[in-house]
């Protein structure tokens, strides 16, 4: 017996701490094997020193990579533990994933956690939201058949014990790696789609209250219901077969919280509730406890910026802030401790909802991304809860935004890098190439020029890379005040009048227009999806007359941002929003520069004859830019249009103050001749460089303080 619990000890020391003690903790409930607990309202892991508190520091990691789906399960060990060594050094102490990755993730981890302070574990076990969606019933058969074997996946492979047959879209192989040491806590499921909750209580609203062997109910609605009984499988399945217990919890979100939201009008976000303070822990899972996770972000839903609680409530800055207000209030109507599962703010050009305070969902810089994420992590601090879990760790270029979706084409997203959607850039690991900088340095120009000029314009000079068109404009040092560059992109549409003032001989759809404070690329009416999806189609916007071809007229680019909505509270009426995301802004876009701003679209040094702009691809039209389709005509076969072309015409304008003007090609007389296309190869394997952003090193060092 003596010579069982040596040789048990030994075989868990790992990294210098051990995790498992066998029947040592003591107290009610104590486990045979538990690494971590809830005390109070904070964690608590095994160490060799006994129970030591944690403030959660953690980071989201999903299994996407650019050129895959994250169904593919494609990051390799070495990638995994590239980034785990990254994680530990930006001062996380935590790792939340959100289902099964492939035993490569397990391995790796296994490996950094021998030689390294350790990364904790939150492991998420997912459900299948297709069932949820149409059937709309916890409790239908073939949704618990899934979930429960998957869950037995989860537990397995976490104790080093999984061999898991092949299916699409899920990891699979065999786990021969115990990392159960590490795993602090499961989060079950998903954000729950408020209908799937609703009509599971319906249909089944007699069911009662549970009452299992870890867990029980009072006041539970059947939904809640379900998740006691799903959580008590977890529980149960891994106690069974491994001897362990460790803290439950279950994935929610601000959609289905408990509170009331008197400003919202919708028909989602405060339709019904998923309360975790109706289950309990019971028996042995009394010693372990419970915890509640939700996804919280400053932005969504609407009623965070209007609800007068929130925006009016002053911050330990003794600001107005309405995300400290939220979490304060769910603070104090939980009896459970909170994890904030998910926050954090996209680095992105694109911008989908708006913050009363700026924390707005997209176009920030990453050193705003970085800022601002740190501010939310303080907030939850101060708040009182037991740590933040930001999203994401890596840029996921499958992931699409509700407002620039109906653009692209959904089975291509993952082979390139849409700058429009902000869906894609919440990471702090970005995997751009940035093959041209923007900087004003011709030197990373290796292409020969579309066009060579002999006066004032030198020469128009275009690349590429799987995010931007990228556009060089080369003239005589201070003799050019505006450049304008056209672009020819769908065969048989477009405008050929160019300001009134020029005539083009290849109709164009899009006008890049350089000009200082004013600078923006226009569209051609005829090919304004947003115009024709709010307002000929929907009737959201004011439109004036059927959209026709070559009818001169060019349009600002918008995107939506929030559908017209009602305020209960006050009897007001918010209007439909949207903005000019066609707005070209100037800075330095090399990362490696001091001044280096990710937002930057073009930079101009006008006393050294240079001008660099980047286009992200679906700015101007592009579903898909690695196969060379785009969005085609709209006004004839609606906004699933699509047209696949050879190339793109280009050509530039330069002009001065004074009205003389200058074209490549050569103009005759008024005439611009037909534009030279642009052509490329199309790639089905994206390249791409891991880079980490500027946020990184200001999430480091809030980290280090806590």
């Amino acid at each position: 017996m003596k010579r069982y619990i040596i040789v048990t000890l030994l075989s868990i020391i790992l990294g210098g701490v051990i995790l498992y003690l066998y029947g040592s903790q003591g107290g009610k409930g104590a486990h045979e094997m538990q690494p971590a607990r809830i005390a109070a309202d904070h964690f608590e892991v095994q160490t060799t020193e006994g129970w030591q508190e944690i403030t959660i520091k953690g980071v989201n990691m999903g299994m996407a990579k650019p050129g895959h789906f994250p169904g593919e399960a494609a990051i390799t060990e070495e990638e995994y533990y590239r980034w785990f060594e990254q994680i530990g050094e930006m001062n996380a102490n935590t790792i939340r994933v959100y289902t099964l990755h492939p035993p490569d993730f397990y391995d790796a981890l296994h490996r950094y956690n021998k030689v390294h302070e350790p990364l904790y574990i939150m492991h998420g076990m997912w459900a299948d939201e297709r069932k949820m969606h149409e059937g709309k019933d916890a409790y239908q058969e073939s949704l618990n058949m899934e979930f429960d074997r998957d869950i037995k996946n989860v537990v397995d492979a976490v104790h080093g014990k999984g061999n898991v047959e092949p299916e699409p879209g899920k990891a699979s192989g065999k786990y021969t790696k115990d990392i159960s040491p590490y795993v602090i806590g499961w989060i079950l499921g998903v954000e729950w789609y408020p209908p799937f909750v609703v009509g599971t209580n319906e249909s089944h609203g007699d069911i009662g209250q549970y009452d299992g062997t870890y867990y029980r109910t009072e006041g539970a609605s059947a939904f809640e219901h379900w998740l006691a009984q799903k959580m008590d499988f977890v529980s149960k399945y891994e106690s069974d077969n491994y001897g362990t217990l460790r803290p439950m919890s279950f994935t929610n979100w601000v959609t289905t919280d408990i509170l009331d939201h008197p400003s919202d009008s919708s028909d989602m976000e405060d339709l019904v509730s998923v309360d975790p303070n109706v289950i309990y822990a019971k028996g042995e899972m009394e010693g372990v406890g419970q915890y509640a996770s939700y996804h919280i972000y400053p932005y969504y839903p609407d009623f965070l910026n209007y609800d007068e609680k929130y925006v009016e409530f002053l911050d330990h800055r003794g600001e107005r802030n309405n995300y400290a207000g939220y979490l304060n209030e769910m603070e104090g109507t939980h009896r459970l401790p909170i994890v904030v599962a998910e926050f954090g703010l996209p680095a992105s050009r694109g911008l989908t909802h708006r913050n009363p305070f700026g924390f707005n969902q997209g176009f920030h810089s990453e050193e705003d991304q970085g800022e601002m994420t740190a501010s939310l992590y303080e907030d939850i601090i101060h708040a009182g809860m037991m740590g933040g879990i930001l999203f994401t760790w890596q840029d996921e270029w499958f992931k699409r935004t509700w407002n620039t979706m109906d653009y692209d084409n959904p089975d291509r997203r993952p082979f390139w890098s849409n700058a429009q959607t902000n869906e894609q850039q919440f990471g702090l690991l970005s995997f751009d190439t940035h093959k041209i900088r923007i900087d004003g340095d011709p030197s990373d120009w290796h292409r020969k020029p579309l066009y060579e000029g002999e006066g004032d314009l030198k020469s128009l000079s275009v690349d590429h890379d799987e995010r931007y068109l990228y556009l060089k404009v080369e003239h005589v040092p201070g003799a050019v005040d505006e450049i304008e560059i056209p672009l020819d992109i769908v065969p048989g549409q477009g405008n050929k009048g160019i300001d009134g003032n020029v005539v083009s001989e290849s109709a164009v759809d899009f006008i890049v227009r350089i000009n200082g404070d004013g600078s923006r690329v226009v569209v051609d009416d005829y090919y304004d999806f947003f115009n024709l999806q709010y307002g000929h189609t929907l009737g959201m916007i004011e439109v004036e007359g059927a959209p026709a071809k070559d009818s001169g007229e060019f349009n600002k680019i918008h995107l939506a941002l929030n559908k017209e909505h009602h305020l209960p509270d006050r009897g007001e009426t918010v209007p439909f929003e949207y903005y000019e995301t066609g707005k070209l802004r100037e800075g330095n876009g090399d990362p490696e520069a001091a001044d280096y701003d990710s937002l930057a679209d073009y930079r101009w040094l006008r006393d050294e004859g240079v001008m660099e702009v980047r286009l992200p691809w679906q700015l101007i039209g592009a579903r898909d830019p690695s196969r060379h389709e785009f969005i085609g005509d709209i006004v004839e076969d609606g906004l699933e249009a699509s047209v696949s072309i050879e190339g793109i015409g280009v050509g530039v304008i330069a002009s001065r103050h004074d009205s003389v003007f200058e074209s490549l090609p050569l103009m005759e007389g008024e005439t611009l001749p037909t534009l030279q296309r642009y052509e490329w190869e199309g790639w089905d394997l994206p390249e791409s460089k891991e880079r980490l952003k500027s946020s990184y090193p200001i999430v480091k060092e809030t980290f280090s303080k806590y």
